[in-house]
């Protein structure tokens, strides 16, 4: 198919070379276009409301065989690769790639359970499910992915920015300090969240809803897992760790700032949703219990409902966390910062990183901490971190000279000094060695992040969207680097 007439469908009687030999010859450039052509194609059909043949090329694209190709690339190249499913597989070697790629069907799909795993959240003493799927449901959900992408893309909010294509964290925050910058903006904001919002979801309203294949998706919503050998099954919510899990949640609570627009015109309502949490704003404290009200509403149809520990309005003045970054205004001026968790949580990764490296050379050290650091300041550059940068890399400071200090307790401050701290041409003492330099979160310039045109469409303003890609690329490797950080950081 799509110019590979020796692949069949049938792969028993290929042999493994045979089977590597045709993996590495996949033109990748070729499959890329060809998808991105009918993903284009599926966005057009929708936004001009035609969802038959929207459904017809979704059909297209999961059968073809570029697709399958970029799902099993996808689910094989991703950090997730080292996490085996309930059946063990990994597909780690070209033949088993290739031969994932052959037998990648809807047609008598039945998901195998998840394997159940729980990780602790930041700063509590509270668990977060993780459910892991085999990598034949990985490349299916990756599969499907392809397709649903696109009609979410053209059917999503405008001020949604969670798991969104070529959308990002710092698109939001410049988006906010928008609604909440000037002097006649809104002085109330209802901070939402929901409570266990990926568990809770009513399949039925997925069913009914989601525009893809019923018998697929229900085998994805109701494969259930398997934690301590016993087998759990599902009746509502999607897997948290499944790839289509964040863009059902996201065409789910879809529609919100559409009925907020909708019930309070000229009351300076704006919605900003990043996954499950999001903010509204209000000209008073009234407007703001209202809104709730009706979010409470939209919400319980979808067999969800407000977290009462988190959700709470304030004032302006007072200010609010999101995202990571603290929402305030100053004597009528907006800053935006840093929160002090999103400060308690790098200032805690630093110190595990520097008392478990109690026998590490100088060079793993800085091996270690460089990636957190950048990270974390190319998260935080497009906001005003100039201070904390500052108050950072003095923290870092004193831990690095806690650390030199008790591997040499018998010596001088100054020969510990000159051991680990070097000059450079720009600065007297530097940590460094020959071969490794401690970066600095001050050496992270601060570059404001440019506001989104909230209704460009990711496949259909292909031109808009290559102007930014440099620069929303690096800014999604830092969150990727930082992701503890950014949502959920409490």
């Amino acid at each position: 198919m799509n110019g590979i007439s020796s692949i069949t469908q049938t792969c028993e009687d290929i042999s493994d070379k045979e089977l590597a030999k045709q993996w590495r010859k996949i033109p990748l450039k070729t499959a890329q276009a060809f998808i991105k052509r009918l993903q284009t194609r599926i966005a057009k059909a929708v936004k001009e409301g035609k969802y038959r043949l929207a459904k017809r090329l979704q059909y297209l694209l999961v059968t073809s065989f570029y697709a399958k190709v970029l799902a099993v690339r996808k689910v094989t190249g991703n950090r997730g690769r080292r996490s085996a499913g309930v059946d063990g597989e990994k597909w780690t070697t070209p033949q088993e790639k290739m031969r994932a790629v052959l037998r990648l069907t809807g047609k008598g799909y039945r998901a195998q359970p998840l394997r159940r795993i729980y990780i602790p959240k930041p700063h509590s003493d509270k668990f977060r499910p993780l459910s892991i799927p085999t990598m034949y449901d990985r490349a299916m959900q990756a599969l499907y992915a392809l397709a649903l992408t696109p009609w979410a893309e053209t059917t999503a909010d405008r001020t949604s920015f969670g798991f969104r294509t070529n959308r990002n964290a710092q698109d939001a925050a410049a988006y906010a300090f928008q609604c909440l910058s000037r002097k006649v903006s809104a002085q109330w904001i209802l901070e939402g969240d929901i409570q266990g919002c990926f568990d809770n979801f009513a399949h039925s309203w997925l069913l009914a809803n989601i525009p893809l294949d019923n018998r697929v998706l229900n085998q994805f919503l109701s494969a259930g897992f398997i934690y301590d050998g016993i087998l759990y099954r599902n009746t509502s919510g999607t897997p948290q760790g499944g790839i289509l899990s964040p863009l059902l949640a996201n065409m789910a609570l879809d529609g919100m700032e559409y009925v907020l627009k909708e019930h309070f015109k000229r009351k300076k309502v704006n919605f900003i949703r990043f996954a499950d949490d999001f903010l509204v704003t209000a000209e008073s404290q009234e407007v703001a219990e209202q809104c709730k009200e009706v979010i409470v509403d939209f919400l319980k149809e979808r067999g969800l409902e407000l977290s009462f520990e988190k959700t709470r309005i304030v004032h302006i003045d007072d200010g609010f966390d999101f995202l990571g970054w603290n929402f305030r205004k100053f004597k009528g001026k907006l800053l935006i910062r840093p929160s002090r968790k999103a400060i308690a949580a790098i200032t805690e990764k630093l110190s595990d990183i520097i008392k478990s490296a109690k026998a590490w050379t100088q060079d793993d050290l800085i091996k270690a901490l460089n990636p957190v650091i950048q990270g974390w300041a190319r998260y935080h550059r497009c906001v005003s971190s100039s201070a904390t940068f500052s108050k950072l890399d003095w923290i870092l400071r004193k831990m690095l000279w806690t650390w030199a200090k008790r591997r040499h307790n018998n010596k001088g401050k100054g020969w510990i000094a000159m051991k680990y701290w070097q000059p450079t041409l720009t600065r007297k003492q530097v940590f460094r060695t020959v071969t490794q330099t401690l970066a600095n979160f001050s050496d992270t310039k601060i570059r404001y992040r440019k506001f989104l045109r909230l209704k460009a469409n990711p496949f259909l303003d292909l031109d808009y969207f290559n102007k930014r890609k440099g620069i929303f690329l690096s800014t999604q490797k830092s969150i990727r680097i930082f992701l503890f950080c950014a949502h959920k950081s409490g």
